[in-house]
């Protein structure tokens, strides 16, 4: 595994890979590793012939109180995993090499980009697709692969993909659980113990709720149901529980189309997001 830190570096290896006919895939990461990230690496190996993860903790993306500097950060940690995982290359990029000082430029993308998380967050998505378009400019990935578990990010980065006429081919790949059902995240370990036994609730209530979604129930009823359930299981508030259109992201209140239902809330400090898929009835 070679590491590269400058986008002139990383362009001339990934251009020796396809001049040698091999297909290359991107896992764009912010670092902190587990093994949600490395399902990643595993799905982008099984599609392609080199695989280039990328570690930048993209500056774009946090807002102004929040967790930026505090962000977890493990570089010699994550490398290991990197190359016990088979990852061919990695790009490494310090804030300067992507973003000059003069840098000016925002991609935004709306409808997909707007609502759920935009709204508490609304600086977060226009700061990942930014990241992203200059990512998938730089690596000219035949392919990119990112989790589910981040499914509005997801669905923005493949709208800009197909807006903007970017030929790389976006792969989801389904969220990484804990035992107890708690999706994986960087940002799990910031739960002290009783707030990480009390983390598991949230996917219990969104698979509980899409089962009561399939069973006819209301939305709104279900809503707050959920809503309830949360706070009484210890989450201190919910940011929003949705039930959306599996693609657009428009609000739906019937199991009519493929659905998810997405939701964002807090125990204690750390905010944690979910989803869960509803079938169509």
């Amino acid at each position: 595994m070679i590491i590269y830190n400058t986008k002139k570096e990383i362009r001339e290896a990934l251009a020796k890979c396809r001049a040698a006919g091999d297909q290359t895939g991107a896992v764009p990461t912010m670092g902190a590793l587990h093994e949600g990230h490395l399902s990643l690496i595993e799905t982008a190996k099984a599609l392609t012939d080199r695989v280039v993860a990328t570690i930048f903790v993209n500056p774009l993306q946090f807002g102004p109180n929040e967790d930026f500097d505090t962000y977890p950060r493990s570089v010699e940690s994550d490398l290991a995993r990197l190359e016990a995982s088979g990852c061919d290359l990695v790009f490494m990029p310090d804030r300067a090499e992507l973003f000059p000082p003069d840098f000016s430029t925002k991609i935004s993308v709306a409808g997909v980009g707007e609502d759920h998380c935009a709204i508490s967050r609304p600086q977060f998505f226009d700061g990942v697709a930014t990241i992203v378009t200059k990512l998938l400019l730089v690596l000219s990935p035949d392919v990119a692969v990112f989790g589910e578990k981040d499914y509005q990010q997801l669905a923005v980065i493949r709208r800009l993909v197909r807006d903007l006429d970017i030929p790389t081919s976006i792969v989801g790949v389904p969220t990484v659980r804990q035992a107890d059902g708690l999706a994986m995240s960087s940002r799990n370990q910031y739960l002290a113990a009783a707030e990480r036994d009390a983390a598991p609730a949230l996917f219990v209530t969104l698979t509980r709720a899409a089962e009561k979604l399939q069973l006819g129930h209301d939305w709104s009823i279900v809503q707050g149901w959920a809503t309830a359930r949360l706070i009484d299981a210890g989450f201190s508030s919910v940011d929003y529980i949705n039930y959306v259109d599996a693609s657009s992201l428009a609000h739906i209140d019937r199991a009519n189309r493929p659905g998810r239902i997405l939701a964002a809330a807090w125990i204690g400090k750390t905010r944690l997001i979910d989803n869960v898929p509803v079938k169509e009835t």
